[in-house]
């Protein structure tokens, strides 16, 4: 159903109050436009509501007489198209485009045969201001007149603000949240009002106030020689209008004030100003050569040069109208001859136009992980050099890059631009490189991407004019365009399958499980590169780094100060390098807060101060005690001294939750057989990493409560197991493998022996960690191996430890094989390595004259090491505690006994051996080990 066409209502002029400034006759504020007739998405499909573009204009309502010349926007530095790059490692969506979301609804203001009368520049609308509700305000020119605007992206409106009928310089303009005062700071640019100046000398710069719900009155702020620009406040997004305005004034004479404007609502609908006098004001700051805007948190940054040194400071603006200087940071920078400077504080056009590239350029981030960076960077001395500083202030320390520039077919640009991506700074030098510095984990290189080349590319911007206005979110002055940056989860796989540096490869895989954060494909396409990388990485294992990783995130949103707890790399160190980067890392100063007791950014900020302060790798949790106690348990089960009952039972008390969590979890049937059997080793191992991992907690997080920890602990060891599973999962679908693949009778094909090399690369990679696997695990793996590997290889593997006997493995040798020559041969040669406690217990299900030499051997070898350390005065009956129903055997061991009770030498005795019994059974065993 196509909608009606929005109303076409005449605009007169409306003159309104003359006010203090009656040189300026106004016309009056339009009704705002109707909305668009096709909308590209919905807005709750955009990580941004407010600034999800419609690529469709709509019919806006006339403005009247002014005209507007359509610029085209110029083509992007790149050469790429309009829209989505998915081949590109960090894809933009276009949120606002003037040319189409604007100017569209300019042209239907006027006959289009008027358009060719005015000259380009003075026609072509340009942004001045995007306000923290993420409206944009923007400024165009018609018949002698200065117009303002304003677009909602949430409902794709335009709306006329103000006309003034002068040719102005507009420098700076804001508009308060309930959308009634209007504050605008401007230049007078036309050759009358110079002609003007010269016979009677006025002010450079007015900065006005006017009313615009409707059109009132207009106040004077300032009337000075330097520019001023002006930031109205905003309240949180959940409260409601307030009757108070809060205007900041941020003047190029160093100083910066807060006006308070009290508003009041006469005959049901005029919201006029209430101070009939001068307006209230505080002095925020004074002596700053620099300045930035926060505009999502209301923060406001400033440098004020000290003598020894540059002081960062930062004040926090709150809903209830009060300010605080809440942070102060000494900075190594050297900013005496910058000048002054102002970031996100609108944007001059015309001025930035005329001014030679910048010499510095210093922006600050900060993301919802309390993380806190200054980005540096200056013109380069070296024509083929570029570098750039990180400060990371709430580590302590800074890393200064510098980077040769390889490409000659670009022009040179004096500055890299910084994008603010949350968990990454990106570093964007059209045509040549960009680098995403990871800054919650800064310290190591191998957590930073470094990409040059097509890896680098990013169409749509150009290639001086980038500014990052907020969080994942980039603006192009020059087009005029707003777009919302992500990273693209297909490229960024690409490049992890395409990497050949190791650095590169851990960056993508740290980039997609810590900030794409991980979706069950993506895990699917990592356990995928995984399979079939296991090989190729040198310095790290990405099956460690997968689990460790994917655990960390997995479990620190969850609670505060979790992530300083855990472990979230299994490197410790690296010493790699990146080509054609060197990075020298300074230690700092950290920031000093100045008010206790903050929330929200600043108390996480302050924990990550905390840990610096203490030395955080010393925080987290890793495994060398977990590893001796249970190499320590399980020397103590060999030599039969076990612990008391309550602490072994506590152990696999904690093992029997965790596995029961985990059945929980997964209800659907598993394809890998796992789970099937007791496994005495792993189980004692979950229990115990359950227990040290809760002292751990305990000891950091006490006002968590046990209870909470508990269940913390409880969901990490069962991730753990769980993603093991999944890997196992994954490997099992890729190569068709059956749910049952122990049959020991058959030789493993192919895809077998590959998920054998996959399964001793994840033993390996949990014994490096002292991980748990999930009972049943060693089962499956000998399984694999007595199917895949000749009998020489199996054998070493399990006389290495690679390979471990399990009980339920002999048990299926003795039903799956029969006793022809070679499978005797594998049977003999397991159950000479089978652990004594699980000998016993299958050996008496093999009857065969090999497995009789067997049970002899060991039970001769039990009685001579008693008859070595047992005292004489013992009764004789107490020698042997297993009776085992083998004639001769008993009768060696009555002779044994005897002889012991007689105090002789058992091994003088040669009558009591069957000498042809040993002679067969040492033939046997001879042939074996030579292979006949």
């Amino acid at each position: 159903m196509t909608p009606p066409p929005p109303s076409r209502l005449p605009l007169g002029a409306a003159p309104g109050r003359a006010g203090l400034f009656p040189a300026l006759p106004l016309w009056s504020r339009s009704e705002s436009s109707g909305p668009n007739e096709e909308h590209c998405g919905s807005a709750a499909q955009s990580p941004r509501p407010w600034l999800h573009r419609s690529r469709e204009a709509g019919a806006p309502a006339p403005l009247g007489p002014g005209l507007l010349r359509v610029c085209p926007a110029p083509p992007p530095a790149d050469g790429g198209q309009a829209g989505g790059a998915s081949g590109m490692l960090l894809q933009l969506s276009a949120e606002f485009d003037l040319q189409s979301d604007v100017v569209p609804w300019l042209l239907a203001q006027g006959p289009a045969a008027a358009l060719d009368t005015f000259e380009k520049s003075a026609a072509t609308p340009y942004v001045v201001n995007v306000e923290r509700n993420g409206k944009i305000i923007y400024t165009w020119k018609g018949s002698g007149s200065t117009c303002i605007g304003l677009y909602d992206p949430l409902n794709k409106q335009n709306e006329h603000l103000y006309t003034f009928e002068k040719d102005l310089h507009i420098i700076s303009c804001s508009i308060n949240n309930e959308k009634t005062l209007l504050a605008v700071s401007f230049l007078q640019s036309t050759k009358e009002e110079r002609v003007n100046q010269l016979l009677q000398p006025v002010s450079k710069c007015l900065t006005l106030l006017i009313e615009i719900h409707p059109v009132n009155n207009v106040r004077v702020l300032k009337a000075v020689d330097t520019c001023i620009r002006v930031q109205f406040l905003y309240p949180a997004t959940n409260r409601n209008p307030f009757p108070e305005s809060h205007l900041l004034l941020i003047s190029e004479d160093k100083y910066i004030e807060q006006f308070h404007i009290h508003v009041v609502t006469e005959d049901h609908h005029k919201v006029v100003i209430q101070n009939s006098g001068q307006l209230p004001r505080d002095r925020v700051a004074d002596d700053l050569i620099w300045a930035q805007w926060d505009m999502t948190e209301q923060r406001l940054f400033y440098i004020v040069p000290k003598e020894s040194r540059n002081i960062l400071k930062c004040v926090q603006f709150y809903p209830d109208e009060n300010f605080n200087l809440i942070l102060e940071a000494s900075l190594d920078i050297p900013l005496r001859d910058i000048g002054l400077k102002f970031v996100n504080f609108g944007y001059d056009y015309s001025q930035d136009q005329e001014m030679e590239p910048r010499s510095l350029n210093l922006q600050v981030f900060t993301s919802k992980t309390g993380s806190f960076c200054l980005c540096c960077s200056q013109a380069p001395d070296i024509p083929k050099e570029v570098t750039y500083s990180v400060s990371f202030l709430h580590k302590g320390y800074s890393k200064t890059f510098t980077v040769a520039v390889q490409r000659t077919d670009y022009p040179q640009v004096k500055e890299a631009a910084f994008l603010n991506l949350d968990y990454y700074v990106a570093v964007y030098l059209p045509g040549h490189f960009l680098h995403l510095l990871n800054t919650q984990h800064p310290d190591l290189m191998c957590y930073n991407l470094f990409l040059t080349g097509e890896d680098a590319r990013i169409s749509m911007l150009h290639q001086s004019s980038i500014q990052s206005l907020f969080k994942s979110a980039v603006w192009d002055r020059c087009s005029g365009r707003m777009f919302t940056v992500r990273i693209n989860e297909s490229s960024l796989m690409q490049f992890l399958w395409n990497s050949k540096l190791d650095s590169d490869r851990l960056a993508a895989l740290h980039c997609a499980l810590l900030h794409v954060r991980s979706t069950t494909d993506l895990e699917m396409q990592i356990i995928e590169w995984i399979s079939e990388n296991l090989s190729v990485c040198s310095t790290f294992d990405p099956l460690q780094e997968f689990i460790i990783a994917s655990l960390y995130w997995a479990m620190c949103p969850e609670t505060s100060k979790l992530d300083k707890l855990l472990p979230y790399t299994s490197l410790l160190y690296w010493n790699g390098i990146i080509p054609g980067v060197t990075c020298i890392t300074d230690i700092i100063s950290l920031p000093e807060l100045k008010v206790q007791n903050c929330k929200g950014f600043w108390e996480k900020l302050n924990l990550n101060l905390e840990c610096a302060k203490y030395a955080e790798p010393h925080l987290h949790y890793n495994n060398n005690v977990l590893r001796r106690e249970w190499y320590k348990l399980l020397s103590e089960e060999k030599a039969e001294e076990r612990r008391t009952t309550t602490y072994l039972r506590n152990i696999f008390e904690n093992a029997k939750k965790v596995l029961s969590n985990l059945a929980a979890w997964n209800l659907e049937e598993r394809l890998v057989p796992l789970f099937q059997e007791e496994d005495y080793q792993q189980r004692l191992l979950i229990g115990l990493m359950v227990a040290q991992l809760k002292d751990h907690l305990m000891r950091h997080l006490q006002y968590v409560g046990k209870m909470k920890i508990d269940q913390i602990v409880l969901e990490y060891v069962s991730e753990l197991l769980d993603l093991i599973c999944r890997i196992m999962e994954a490997v099992w679908r890729k190569y068709s493998l059956q749910s049952c693949v122990l049959c020991l009778d058959e030789r493993g094909s192919a895809a077998e022996c590959a998920a054998f090399h996959i399964m001793s690369r994840i033993l390996e990679a949990a014994n490096g960690m002292c991980m748990p696997l999930p009972p049943g695990f060693h089962t499956l793996h000998i399984g694999l191996g007595v199917r895949c590997l000749p009998l020489h290889t199996l054998l070493h593997y399990i006389d290495n430890g690679v390979l471990q006997l399990t009980e339920t493995c002999a048990i299926k040798l003795l039903k799956d094989l029969d006793n022809t020559e070679k499978n005797e041969k594998l049977k003999f040669s397991i159950f000479t390595r089978l652990p004594e406690a699980i000998g016993h217990k299958v050996s008496q299900l093999w009857n065969h004259p090999v497995n009789s030499n067997f049970i002899a051997r060991n039970s001769v070898k039990l009685l001579l090491d008693k008859l070595r350390n047992r005292q004489h005065n013992r009764p004789v009956g107490d020698r042997l505690s297993v009776h085992v129903e083998f004639l001769p055997l008993n009768y060696l061991v009555d002779m044994l006994a005897e002889a012991e009770d007689q105090g002789l030498n058992p091994f003088e005795e040669e009558d009591n051996v069957n000498a042809k019994f040993v002679e067969e059974t040492a033939l046997k065993h001879t042939m074996m080990l030579l292979g006949l």
